[in-house]
């Protein structure tokens, strides 16, 4: 098959096509022929030698999201068969003609969703799902804050949060992706670029926060959050060293959590994987919630996406096709 590997790490050249065998399914297991990988900036890290792969997967063909059609099941195969529509949560390997994936880290692909937007599924909703909802335990009637609204992080979080009932607002880097975010449901987007973000938004009691910067932004999240607030990292871009004030976190009684998901392990992601077919896929289904894909590659331009992600220049997912 072929497949796109990190020769070394460094700028996205390094990405290359190359020929591997296709991988054999073992018990709880299927092989999933990939019609499209999503692309996402853990593969960027990745390639940089920032976010290496867990131990026990193939540590050099990036690819966490994918969607196709299965091809074998191992022993206990659980409820998939030959031929069925999927899209899959894979902790790499996805940038290739074929995948093994956990059995039950796959998801069914509802009539009418092509292969391109189910790629653009499970990494992105995997984990709002669970920051946002789980762990930030966002309610109906309560205020979300999702930094970088327009990226395909920001437009799941909107989404979800709109459609469970909460008051969204974001930040994007221009004028035409905070005009995105709005359509998409957010109150008001705050284009960072131009404006104070902090200073504009400081008359809304956050419940929620969903923060991908880290350090730059920390003290600014706390002075926004209400009481009882909840601040939910998904990662630190701008830094990972911040100062707390504990006793004004006693005082106000704020949460601060976070998590990674590429490492948890198949009991967690399969509990996941549930909880999102459960709450999520029926959203899905009926075409409330939508993928919002930007631009598609062949999977021998993956250089050329891994590129464009590091731009900037896109609002929503970025997609490989095979």
């Amino acid at each position: 098959m072929q497949a796109v590997a990190i020769t070394k790490t460094g700028d996205a050249g390094q990405l290359v096509v190359q020929q591997r065998a296709v991988p054999t399914p073992g018990s709880g297991e299927v092989l999933i022929r990939v019609y499209a990988a999503g692309v996402n900036r853990p593969d960027v890290f990745q390639r940089k030698g920032k976010y290496p792969a867990p131990a026990g997967v193939v540590a050099d063909i990036p690819g966490l999201e994918i969607a196709g059609v299965i091809e074998a099941c191992g022993s206990d195969g659980l409820r998939w068969k030959p031929g069925d529509r999927v899209c899959a949560l894979l902790p790499g390997g996805g940038y290739a003609q074929y995948a093994v994936v956990d059995a039950s880290h796959c998801l069914p692909i509802p009539e009418g969703l092509d292969f391109t937007a189910a790629a653009c599924l499970p990494e992105t909703v995997f984990t709002v799902w669970h920051n946002v909802m789980q762990r930030g335990k966002l309610q109906a009637g309560e205020t979300l804050l999702v930094q970088g609204g327009s990226g395909g992080i920001g437009t799941t979080a909107i989404q979800l949060a709109t459609l469970i009932g909460a008051t969204v607002y974001a930040t994007a880097g221009s004028r035409e992706k905070c005009a995105f975010c709005e359509q998409l449901g957010a109150t008001a987007c705050v284009n960072y670029k131009e404006q104070d973000f902090a200073e504009q938004l400081a008359d809304i009691p956050f419940d929620v926060i969903l923060d991908s910067i880290g350090a730059p932004y920390f003290e600014k999240h706390i002075s926004l959050l209400a009481d009882e607030g909840r601040l939910i990292f998904i990662n630190a871009a701008g830094g990972r060293a911040a100062q707390l004030d504990i006793m004004r976190l006693m005082q106000r009684r704020l949460t601060l959590s976070g998590s990674t998901l590429r490492a948890r392990d198949r009991q967690f992601k399969s509990a996941l994987r549930e909880s999102v077919e459960r709450e999520v896929w029926p959203w899905v289904t009926s075409g409330a919630f939508k993928p919002v894909v930007d631009q598609v590659f062949p999977l021998a331009e993956a250089a050329h996406a891994h590129e464009v992600m590091e731009s900037g220049a896109f609002i929503g997912k970025l997609v490989l096709t095979i």
